[in-house]
């Protein structure tokens, strides 16, 4: 028999299902409560209020990203790393698109978690930028330091930028779909197409038709 998970996990994973499919905007401490079939009392046992309820989900995203964007200890990357790094992204992202689909909305409504996603972005782009080394050292890309620096910043301004750009250009009903997302990670790999050294052309051009998306009504 499987363990029961804890009330307070409870909260935190419905309500994430919640904000994921109805925006956060829309949903209230009430609606999660009672989408739960527990008290609002009983919910503010656990959390004083929603935006307590974000910060954890900020900080598991958080946990997760940090987990995996870094370089391997004791070897080179590979093609393969690269895989790995943008799905390992898409499925972040997907998870918690949420805090994609509204962030300035939310960093604006909580000083604390704003000054912990400058921090959080900080380090992921100076990790991201380390990867991107790791892949010139590698002989996977070729690049200038301007140039890293450069692509690094614009895959960050993709990633974080794409869930708005969806819900702005495209009919988005509802929750996201996790295509559309993916076609965002397949910008980020486009961005890179004209650094690919030509040993891991064939490579990276495979992974890219793997990750295109075609968008619809001529966005793309």
């Amino acid at each position: 028999m499987a363990p029961r998970i804890k009330t307070r996990d409870r909260i935190v994973q419905e309500s994430l299902a919640l904000f994921n499919a109805q925006g956060e905007r829309s949903v209230t401490t009430n609606h999660i409560a009672a989408h739960l079939g527990m008290s609002p009392g009983n919910l503010y046992y656990h959390f004083r209020n929603k935006q307590a309820i974000i910060a954890e989900l900020f900080a598991e995203y958080e946990a997760r990203v940090d987990g995996f964007l870094r370089l391997p200890e004791g070897r080179g990357l590979t093609v393969a790393d690269k895989t790995f790094y943008l799905e390992a992204l898409l499925a972040a992202m997907w998870r918690y698109r949420f805090l994609h689909r509204d962030l300035e909305h939310l960093l604006d409504s909580d000083p604390a978690l704003a000054a912990g996603y400058r921090a959080f972005a900080r380090r992921a782009l100076a990790n991201a930028k380390a990867i991107y080394a790791g892949f010139v050292e590698a002989g996977i890309l070729c690049m200038n330091d301007a140039q890293l620096e450069a692509l690094t910043l614009n895959a960050w301004i993709i990633l974080t930028s794409w869930v708005r750009y969806l819900c702005t250009t495209q009919e988005v009903v509802g929750d996201l779909s996790e295509e559309l997302l993916r076609r965002g990670i397949y910008q980020v790999l486009a961005l890179e197409s004209g650094h690919v050294a030509p040993q891991a052309r064939a490579a990276v051009e495979q992974l890219s038709a793997r990750l295109y998306v075609p968008l619809e009504d001529g966005a793309a």
